[in-house]
């Protein structure tokens, strides 16, 4: 597949939130987290989702993962076994499994086989510095250990689209240098990244292409420098 290939595409996308309406909510109104999203995912690319907090980004990330379904438009998906990996807080994972037990779970739902997933474990098990808690059940992890599991395991099964969802901040100085280190080497390669950030400069740096989501839509895309310096520029019209 060459360069600029679509890998994923969203054709007038939505996600809506509907409350549960009763007696003392009976004019809740529905909530659109994304509306009329048209937008390609391309091969090889580092694409950066720039917005701020509230705006659409995870929930965009999760209609990426197969997580969410749209409620209105498509998603397609150009490959038929394309392989997606979310990073993000608290995702994925079977509580009641080892650390041990959902990377060899986690690697065999992307479509590594139990043996491939089984000669990874020492290295996810080093690179995560979970130390024993790689054999104690999920549930009891810290959202941190969760986000470095995942990583690690992400690291190790290589996904055709890798998703990361603001965790690079996670973790202790030695995690957050070793995680940069092995992203960039993802961001320097051939991999397709999607990564979502409310940090014009780590989209400046990183990326290849950006867009700004803003309450669910699109407000710019193109050059990361570009879109970093409008966003810069207009974002303070959206806190108001």
């Amino acid at each position: 597949m060459s360069e600029n290939t679509p890998v994923i595409s969203l054709n007038d996308a939505g996600i809506c939130y509907r409350p549960l309406r009763g007696f003392f909510n009976k004019k809740a109104k529905d909530i659109w987290a994304l509306r009329h999203l048209t937008l390609d995912i391309r091969n090889g690319e580092k694409l950066g989702i720039l917005g701020r907090n509230g705006c659409g980004k995870s929930t965009l990330m999760r209609l990426l993962a197969r997580i969410y379904s749209p409620d209105e438009g498509r998603i397609i998906y150009h490959q038929k076994d394309v392989h997606v990996e979310l990073l993000s807080l608290g995702i994925g994972f079977e509580g009641n499994l080892t650390g041990r037990e959902n990377a060899v779970l986690s690697g065999m739902l992307m479509g590594k086989t139990r043996k491939y997933m089984l000669g990874r474990l020492a290295t996810i098990q080093d690179f995560s510095g979970l130390g024993d808690f790689f054999d104690y059940p999920v549930y009891t992890y810290s959202s941190g250990m969760n986000v470095r599991l995942g990583f690690s395991i992400a690291m190790e099964t290589n996904p055709d689209v890798l998703l990361v969802d603001e965790v690079l901040g996670v973790g202790d100085q030695v995690f957050m240098k070793k995680s940069t280190d092995a992203l960039r080497e993802k961001f320097q390669g051939n991999h397709t990244v999607v990564l979502i950030s409310h940090f014009p400069d780590q989209i400046r740096q990183l990326c290849t292409r950006a867009v700004w989501l803003e309450r669910g839509k699109i407000l710019a895309e193109g050059e990361p420098g570009e879109v970093s310096k409008y966003y810069r520029e207009n974002v303070h019209k959206y806190t108001q």
